[in-house]
Parts: structure tokens; sequence; C-alpha cells
């Protein structure tokens, strides 16, 4: 008898196969959000910072971290595929619970200030948005920080799991504004072109203080735990989709499918941060405008020199991309601690099912939207997260790359050794990066 109409057809049998090569759309899913997430109105900020201080010379730096970033995050991905399990379950699992309760409480304080300094760029956008650029008219910034957070929030509790995360697909569309914007403005491509591979380097402190923020932000410790979980959402959502260690056949397609959503989604990331710079050169740092500390900063700039449609344009996409990264910010919180404590986890549960989870994810978000209430300062506060970060980051990835070596955990699919090459490169790239920043930290 067949299902009736409207209903999801559920719990095929096990015999239903794959298709031996999976339709593009049906591989970009974790990694291209994970990607996209990347590029949050922090991230706006940074990338900003870099193109308007140091103009071109610092593209080449997300060309270095494409190949690292595309490692750990296929890494962390393999993991929660192959054991059925987040970081946050495997961690605890093989590891002393102190040193996995330490680095996740670090990363809960970090993601919460990350959110708390992406909602307060979102609400500083709209209002720019709204007054057309005049602060004044645009209306209550923190009306609107609240909004986001609630209308965040209120998508990931009550919308299914399957239909957030084709919204979330479509928000990464927004990251498209940053390419529109670079073919606004007048930019001189063959000096681009020859400043991002063959790249100027400087030893002087500031020029290595960006570039330690640009590291710290492309490659960043809530990420690792959001792209590992989806992993595990996608087995219990998708019918037929098993953990790897209990259906080994399904590998090679899932691997497959990993690795060009992985590579195509950080890939992506890294392009529309790219752009983000060279906007920045080529519209502020040419007009001598060099010191950029936040994404609405940046809008602003842009408005008197390059004109009011790309000040929309960049505006509009800070909103976008907050809209993008903020759940994926609570989300890894929440299911790092979820996993950790042994709880019930994930967007496919509904709330009464997992309500520790669901509840975690609120009060992050909440906690967020309440350090713009109580004046904190972005600036710093960004600061402290990417501090922040960096101490939680190494230690996490040496975790991570002898997890996915462990027999015990992977089984016969631990790490290929390219793989694990580029893992361990990623690991010290990171580590030198962490010993930049506190080196750098008073310049």
């Amino acid at each position: 008898m067949n299902p009736p109409q409207n209903e999801p057809i559920r719990n095929l049998p096990d015999e239903v196969k794959q298709p031996a090569i999976p339709r593009l759309r049906d591989v970009l899913g974790p990694g291209l959000i994970t990607g996209a997430s990347d590029d949050d109105p922090s991230g706006i900020a940074t990338y900003s910072q870099a193109g308007a201080q140091f103009g071109f010379d610092l593209g080449w730096t997300l060309i270095l971290t494409w190949p690292l970033m595309c490692a750990i995050q296929e890494i962390c991905a393999r993991i929660g595929r192959v054991t059925g399990r987040g970081l946050g379950g495997n961690l605890v699992k093989d590891y002393p619970r102190w040193i996995v309760v330490s680095i996740i409480s670090l990363l809960v304080v970090a993601n919460v200030i990350n959110l708390g300094a992406d909602l307060g760029a979102m609400g500083a956008a709209l209002n720019l948005v709204i007054g057309g650029g005049d602060v004044k008219k645009g209306g209550p910034i923190l009306l609107y920080v609240a909004g986001f957070a609630v209308l965040s929030a209120g998508l990931a509790v009550f919308v299914r799991y399957s239909r957030y995360v084709s919204v979330l697909k479509w928000l990464t569309l927004s990251l498209f504004t940053y390419v529109a914007v670079a073919f606004v403005v007048h930019m001189p491509w063959l000096h681009v072109l020859a400043r991002v591979f063959t790249p100027h380097i400087s030893f002087a402190p500031g020029y290595l203080t960006v570039v330690v923020a640009v590291l710290g932000t492309t490659i960043s410790p809530y990420l690792f735990f959001w792209q590992a979980e989806e992993e595990v959402e996608d087995v219990k959502e998708r019918d037929g989709a098993r953990a790897l260690v209990r259906a080994p056949e399904q590998a090679p397609v899932e691997f497959e499918r990993i690795r060009l959503d992985t590579w195509i989604g950080m890939g992506f990331s890294n392009i529309v941060a790219l752009f983000i710079m060279l906007c920045a050169a080529a519209v502020l740092h040419a007009h001598g405008v060099t010191d950029i500390q936040t994404s609405s900063q940046a809008a602003l700039a842009l408005k008197p020199i390059a004109g009011p449609l790309v000040f929309l344009i960049f505006a509009l996409g800070i909103i976008g991309t907050g809209m993008l990264a903020i759940p994926v910010l609570a989300c890894s919180a929440a299911y790092a601690v979820g996993e950790a404590m042994g709880w019930h986890v994930g967007l496919a549960r509904r709330f009464n099912r997992a309500p520790k989870f669901y509840g975690v994810l609120v009060a992050a978000m909440a906690a967020g939207a309440l350090l713009n209430f109580v004046r904190i300062d972005p600036i710093k506060a960004l600061f402290w997260s990417a501090v922040i970060n960096g101490v939680v980051a190494v230690p996490l990835m040496v975790l991570i790359m002898h997890l996915g070596s462990k027999r015990s955990a992977m089984g016969t699919f631990r790490l290929p050794p390219v793989l694990k090459t580029i893992g361990w490169i990623a690991t010290a790239v990171m580590g030198v990066a962490a010993v930049g920043m506190f080196a750098t930290m008073g310049s």
C-alpha cells in the first residue's frame, strides 16, 4: 500500500542504494554550511581590517589556509560519519574527562562572546540599512539584537531539521553580496593576482597580529564540532544511512561526498573572505582609511567612497551571514556540552526529546544577546574570543588528529597518510599562530 500523500517515507529497507555518483545538491551540506558560517560578521570585520590596513598584501593567507582548513574539517566530518558520534561524545569516551571539560568550557565562552559580537554587528547593520547610514534614524540597535536572537532561537527549536538545514543552505547565497561588491568597485586585478600569489611578508608586530587574526578566524574550534555533528545528524535523517563502523560498504560513496562537500565549502568560504579583503583594500586602503574595527564600520566607511549601493550590499551581507553563523555557533556549543554530559542531542530531535540540548542552545544565544545590553566593548570582546579560540584550537586539534588515527575509535577507517600529514601541518601552523598571538598581544 502506498503511503499517504505529503507524509515522509521513513525506515526504508537497508537494501536501498545510494547513487554511485551523487548529484551536487546532494553532496553539498555540512561542509558548505560550515565553510559559509566561517564568514560571519566577526570574520568580516577581521578581513576588512586586514584589507584596510595592509591593502592586498595579506590575500596569500587565504590561499595558505584553504588546504589546512579542508584537512581538519574533513577529518572532523570523517570522525562523525564513521563513529556515529560527534566530537564531544568521542572525546569524552577516549580522553580524560577533565581535559575534555576544560576544552568545551572554553569553547562555550568563546562562542558566547562571538555570538554577542555577531548579534551586535547584525543589529548595527540593520540600523544602518534602515537609517541610510544615519545611526540616529536607524532605530534601536538593541531591539534589533534581541529580535535576531529570538528569531534564530525560534528557527532552531521549532523548525524541522531537514527544512532548517535547507534554509541555512540558501543563506549561504548571501555571501555572494561580497563577490558582487568586488565587481562594482574598481579592482586592479593584475596587481591583485601578483600580490596574492607572490606575497610580501613582513615581521612587523602589526602585520603578524593581523596574520594571526586571519588564521584564528579561518580555522575555528566551533567549526570542528559543528561539521562532525552534522554528519551524525545526516545519518539519523537519511534513510538507509548508518555509522560506517556498522555499515562499511557505504564508506567509498560517503568519503567521496565528504571530501567534495568540504573542499567546495571551504573553498567557497575562503574565496568570499578574499573578496571581502580585496574590497577593503581597493576602496578603504586606497583612500587612506586603515583603521576598521567592526563590520558595520567597514560598511559605513564604504558609503562616501564607493557609493550607497556598495554600502547597502555590504550591510545586507552582514545580516545574511549573521543569520547563518549564529545557529552554528550556538548549536556547536550545545552539541559539545550535550555529548560530553551524555544527553540526547540533535536538531533532528523534537524539543521534548532533547530539552537540555535546546536549553544550552537558547542559553548561549541569550547570553550572547545580553552582552550587548551590558555595553561590553565589541572590539575587546572579539579580542578575548580570539585569545580563547587560540588557547582551545591547538590542544583540540591534537586530540582530533590522535582520535582519527585510533583503531579503537575509527576501526579500519583510520586517517589516510595524505590527510593525516596535512592535518598535522594545520595543527603545527595553528600552534605557531597561537604563540604569535601571545607574542604580539602587547603590540
